[in-house]
């Protein structure tokens, strides 16, 4: 096929992106993934290792890239094109390095620089300011939960290289069927069983243990289903709050001691200073001085005053020339009886969202330079603000340490991993994703949410504003879910532990190796390199 038919190349190329589409959340077909690559493999491996080979992995990446996050439309035609063609620009990045590759060392070498420079590839799109880490290829494990325990060890990184290694020893497999090397292919069948073999010991080792957990306590998730599209056209602030409350109470008694509401539930925007006197919220105040054990963990819309002076590099200035942060934030609010027993409000405990949607909620750090030229027009110099470490919110009367993981930040394994550190025992995630509509988008998020259970073996509480609400045990399990459209809570009895996971205590640790890997790779090829040229030279 050297100088064979473009059009079969192409369409390989299409089936391997056609292959990643259907292997990944929600479709059902997560086998697909095992050997997803292989045509594209197959393409690169006819073809001399020239620049020109990078429009093979872009039409695979690219039809990936839209049958999987197409949904980004029904928020933002712009940031929908934008998004797919960048990320297949960037995810470009890894084979471009494995075409480098091949150009100065043996067939094995650069695949296994194909697997390194992936997940370092993964690793930076995990930590860097346009970060955009949505089809990370761990996370298409997740609709397999109690098949990949061992993520309590290796984090999504363990998920990727999987895929990887499967897909190579299915590729060099029939490669050596092609060239009926049956010493390879029985060399190749085995490597496949042994590798099999060993995840599944892996896994057995991995199983939760229940008996680890201490106390029990009763928690309640809201899922208003309030339209974000009409979120004041149909109902007023007060209507809102009002919903809110409803529901809560419908569902919460005198045992509840945690209530989590969904991101951006309390929108009576106002400075963070002025919340326990804002009168939209005295609603929310006078349900939890009924219940003076409850601790309220919601989503909410702030602003704080900085002066004439930016105290950050976020910070907007107002006409009045005063700066501010606007912060989409996480609130604890709760009451505490006083040696009188009189129920007072106690001073709200904030968190600001630190992992910002690109483009949406925050300005890239490469972009700063523009400032002025947002600001004149009345955006935001930098985005929203930010806190600049994960804050636990923690119940006064029970053991109940709760992370505040605001939508978005849900995909960041090790960053939720921190709030573990810091010695959160439950995982709240509040979102938001009724701007994606009734599509792929909100399934795959709740998917991803799984995987925190497992990363941390910690329960998590999700209230999803339009769906889906849920409550997944440690082992990925969905214990209860509230579907897509509903207006309803949720209440589940939950054990908290202080255990803590291996992947916990080591983050991200296989991304980190394949860096240095990656590294290491480089340096060998341009030191090839190098020598190639000198020996051009003095010939």
């Amino acid at each position: 096929m050297k100088q064979g038919n473009a059009f079969s190349a192409i369409g390989l190329s299409m089936l391997s992106g056609l292959m990643l589409t259907l292997g990944w959340p929600d479709w059902s077909y997560t086998i697909a993934l095992f050997f997803a690559w292989i045509p594209l493999l197959w393409v690169i491996e006819q073809y001399p290792p020239t620049f020109g080979l990078l429009r093979f992995p872009a039409i695979t990446l690219f039809t990936w890239n839209i049958g999987t996050t197409w949904w980004l439309w029904n928020s933002t035609g712009f940031g929908a094109v934008a998004a797919i063609i960048i990320n297949t620009c960037l995810m470009c990045l890894p084979w471009w390095g494995y075409i480098t590759l091949r150009k100065r060392m043996n067939q094995w070498q650069s695949l296994l620089g194909l697997i390194a420079f992936w997940l370092c590839f993964e690793w930076v799109h995990l930590n860097w300011s346009i970060s955009w880490p949505w089809l990370t290829l761990g996370n298409g494990l997740s609709p397999i939960a109690p098949l990949i325990q061992w993520y309590a060890y290796t984090g999504v990184a363990g998920g990727s290289l999987l895929i990887w290694v499967m897909n190579m020893l299915s590729f060099q497999f029939l490669l050596a069927q092609q060239k009926r090397k049956l010493i390879q292919v029985g060399i190749f069948s085995a490597s496949i069983f042994l590798l099999l073999a060993f995840v599944g010991w892996m896994n057995y080792l991995s199983q939760w243990n229940p008996g680890k957990e201490t106390t029990k306590e009763n928690i309640v998730v809201v899922q208003p289903n309030i339209d974000p599209y009409q979120k004041f056209e149909s109902l007023t602030t007060a209507q809102q709050i009002e919903k809110l409350v409803s529901i809560s109470s419908s569902k919460i008694d005198s045992n509840t001691s945690l209530l989590v509401w969904p991101e951006t539930a309390m929108s009576a925007v106002d400075w963070q200073d002025n919340i326990p006197v804002n009168p939209y919220y005295q609603p929310v105040f006078q349900l939890l001085q009924q219940y003076p054990n409850l601790q309220l963990v919601s989503g909410i819309e702030t602003f704080k005053r900085y002066g004439t002076t930016a105290a950050t590099a976020t910070a907007r200035k107002s006409a009045e020339g005063i700066y501010y942060d606007a912060f989409n934030a996480a609130v604890q609010l709760q009451t505490k009886k006083d040696s009188q027993s009189m129920v007072a409000i106690q001073q709200p405990v904030f968190y600001n969202k630190s992992k910002l949607v690109p483009g949406v909620e925050s300005l890239p750090s490469f972009l700063r330079f523009m400032a002025p030229v947002f600001e004149q027009f009345g955006g935001s110099t930098g985005g929203y603000g930010v806190s600049d470490t994960p804050v636990v919110f923690r119940h006064p009367l029970y053991q109940q340490n709760a992370a505040p993981i605001i939508c978005y930040e849900s995909i960041y394994g090790e960053y939720v991993s921190d709030y573990v550190k810091r010695g959160a025992n439950l995982l709240t995630i509040m979102t938001n994703d009724g701007w994606w509509e009734n599509t792929d988008g909100h399934k795959q998020h709740l998917q991803y949410a799984k995987l925190r259970a497992i990363e941390t073996r910690r329960w998590v509480a999700r209230a999803a504003n339009t769906g889906i609400s849920a409550f997944i045990n440690p082992t990925g399990t969905i214990v209860q879910q509230l579907g897509w459209d509903q207006a309803g809570a949720l209440q589940q009895n939950i054990y908290t532990s202080n255990e803590l996971s291996f992947y916990v205590q080591h983050g991200d640790y296989i991304f980190k190796i394949a860096v240095a890997c990656s590294v290491f790779l480089l340096l060998i090829s341009l030191r090839k390199r190098s020598k190639y040229v000198r020996r051009k030279q003095t010939a």
